[in-house]
């Protein structure tokens, strides 16, 4: 009788990694023989087209863990590895891996991973430790009542933040400067109280990294954040540009930050500010998974390592290994909104338009550079259904698309280039929705 395959388990994912889920399923079964089992809430048709088996399981659920052994405990011989691939899983799924006897980092610290709250306590009982390597913990409490919101600015008359303890995507985020309306502000994050709410000082730091990677792999990636109210992400770039001097203090800030989470062998994607003197860092937020905006995407065209395929080696037991190559080219992942408040779907757009072809090549008139000198990997719309979208994003679902662009030249900078492409890109929409084709193409060209 022939040998039964092994099988890959993937505890949960975000609808946007559905490429990534399939991506690994592939290579799991190429290079391990494994079928891919996925455990998710209430999953749908199309996690059935990602994987070979779908178990119909909710993460966030109090019980998930036993109810999940219960479950595959009596089929642990067919699990070889498995990875948690989303932050409602983080710490429920780990527990799950643990409980089936698969390799996985420590389930119980994971949950400072998940909560904002949490990892700051985390970092408050290693207050000292984290001082002396000059890593800033920011004052922060919960806030329940516009009146616990009220202590804390008059604490901070110079500002805060104000943030859902359990979103992602800078959801429900809102900068307090003095003078705004802090009953407009609670009144923002009141959906999320009953999941908890904190206000945070300022941190000091202008500029903003993320430490990634796989195990004891790693790089850092550059952030690009819109000003004002509301600090979404507008870009990811990478290669960072920072100092031998900043690199090490974001390491050394990273590393601590997986230290409290429990990360050990698996993916990391810690938010941190830097400095301006390249010394200092405070960590912005930590995440035991693949960072989002395409930034591993992003790592495997600028340093030709594939991590995701990295991580399931991971999961079955090889090392994640050391160092990447260095950067031959530079790219970055850019959200793409509108010029005005609207509603938009994608539909909107003229059949044979194409608003992004167009703002590419009106980015490389203005930069100077060739067809082939600024390339794109991927463009897509974020949604196609009809959603009312803000001019000044206030997360990333107020974009109408995102895009990966890579710059193969060194006579622009990837930052520049981000700038000028975000700046195009609405009228180039605009135009697609309203205007004639043949105006299109010569306005754009004309404003360069």
């Amino acid at each position: 009788m022939p040998t039964a395959p092994p099988r890959f388990l993937i505890v949960d994912y975000n609808l946007s990694r559905v490429d990534d889920v399939r991506h690994m399923r592939r290579y799991a079964r190429e290079r391990h023989g494994a079928l891919t089992t996925l455990v998710r809430a209430r999953p749908g048709e199309s996690d059935t087209r990602i994987s070979d088996e779908v178990i119909d399981l909710d993460p966030l659920d109090a019980d998930f863990a036993e109810r999940g052994e219960k479950l595959l405990g009596p089929r642990r011989a067919e699990f070889a590895a498995g990875i948690v691939f989303s932050d409602n899983a983080v710490h429920s799924g780990a527990e799950l891996l643990r409980r089936l006897g698969l390799r996985v980092d420590a389930p119980e610290p994971a949950e400072a991973a998940f909560c904002k709250l949490a990892y700051r306590d985390a970092e408050r009982a290693g207050g000292a430790l984290l001082s002396a390597q000059r890593v800033l913990v920011p004052d922060y409490t919960r806030v329940e009542t516009v009146a616990d919101l009220r202590e804390f600015a008059r604490r901070h008359p110079g500002g805060f933040v104000v943030k859902p303890a359990k979103e992602g995507n800078n959801r429900g985020v809102v900068l307090v400067r003095p003078g705004d309306d802090l009953d407009a502000a609670f009144a923002e994050v009141r959906p999320y109280v009953r999941d908890g709410v904190l206000c945070e000082q300022l941190i000091p730091y202008r500029r903003e990294f993320s430490y990634d990677g796989l195990g004891s792999l790693s790089f850092v990636t550059e952030k690009v954040s819109a000003a004002g109210r509301y600090p979404v992400e507008v870009a990811q770039v990478l290669p960072a540009r920072v100092s031998p001097a900043g690199h090490a203090t974001l390491r050394r800030a990273g590393r601590l930050a997986n230290w409290l989470v429990g990360q050990c062998d698996g993916p990391f994607h810690n938010e941190i500010k830097l400095s301006d003197d390249d010394t200092h860092a405070a960590v912005v937020e930590p995440n035991r998974r693949p960072a989002g905006m395409r930034i591993w995407s992003l790592a495997s065209w600028v340093h030709g390592v594939d991590l995701y395929e990295k991580w399931v080696d991971a999961a079955f037991g090889l090392p994640a290994g050391g160092d990447l190559p260095d950067a031959d080219r530079s790219a970055a992942t850019v959200m793409l909104g509108v010029a005005t408040d609207r509603g938009f779907a994608p539909a909107d757009v003229r059949p044979g338009a194409a608003p992004f072809d167009d703002a590419l090549a009106a980015t490389r008139a203005r930069h100077g550079l060739a067809a082939d000198e600024l390339t794109a990997t991927e463009f897509g719309w974020l949604a196609r259904e009809r959603r009312d979208l803000h001019a000044v994003p206030r997360d990333n679902a107020d974009f109408a698309a995102q895009c990966c662009v890579l710059l193969h030249s060194a006579h622009a900078d990837i930052r520049d280039v981000v700038h000028t492409l975000r700046e195009l890109w609405p009228a180039a929409l605009d135009a697609a929705c309203d205007a004639p084709d043949t105006d299109r193409r010569s306005t754009l060209l004309e404003a360069c």
